[in-house]
């Protein structure tokens, strides 16, 4: 088994296994009617206030991905490992692997990222999905073309991905063996850029 197929259940057992997190609102006790408007003031102030507080909702990459049927594992990994805030900022591209990649990560691996010992790690493994800027399939053809059938991104972790092209598709190498082909590409959104994937990438942990 390649080392690779380390990472999908893991964070398959985080999809599964993570609380939901709803956003609940209390309606106030209709216990006796503010007697004027000062008063009235005085009581909406601090719903306004925890309306204020309450955390901002996913946008652009991290909105799309949520959104997606088969995504839900990569979604909720993304959250619990802090990295949807990263990806509503400037232009990212992510290379996004599905559901159904992540279930083919072995249940050892699994329990590893998802102890809470190890949240850095498993953060490690997703921004090393993810390259600054926007990419297009086109890039990537143009890249690989341009470096005689190979090219190379920086990602966000800090380690290289390697991009190749096979029968008309693009492979995507990681470290370790792992690999994974564009099965969907140019998933644009107004901050960057998704490419479904068919594989978990892993970088270089420890």
């Amino acid at each position: 088994m390649s080392s690779a197929k380390l990472f999908a259940t893991p964070l398959l057992v985080l999809a599964t296994l993570s609380p939901v997190y709803a956003q609940e609102t209390a309606a106030p006790a209709e216990a006796a009617a503010p007697a004027d408007a000062a008063a009235s003031a005085e009581v909406a102030a601090p719903a306004e206030a925890a309306a204020s507080a309450a955390p901002a909702q996913p946008t652009g990459i991290a909105l799309e991905i949520a959104a997606k049927p088969d995504h839900k594992t990569l979604a909720t990994a993304l959250t619990a490992a802090g990295v949807s805030d990263k990806l509503a900022g400037q232009p990212f591209t992510i290379f996004a692997p599905t559901d159904q990649a992540f279930a083919a990560v072995p249940q050892p691996m699994t329990d590893w990222l998802m102890n809470p010992n190890n949240t850095e790690s498993l953060a490690k493994v997703l921004t090393y999905h993810v390259v600054p800027g926007r990419v297009t399939a086109e890039d990537l053809f143009a890249k690989i073309k341009a470096g005689g059938g190979k090219a190379t991104l920086a990602t966000v972790e800090g380690e290289t991905l390697t991009f190749t092209e096979v029968q008309g598709n693009i492979k995507v190498d990681g470290t370790q063996g792992s690999s994974g082909f564009i099965t969907q590409p140019d998933v644009e959104q107004s901050n960057g850029n998704i490419h479904v994937i068919n594989g978990v990438l892993m970088p270089t942990l420890g």
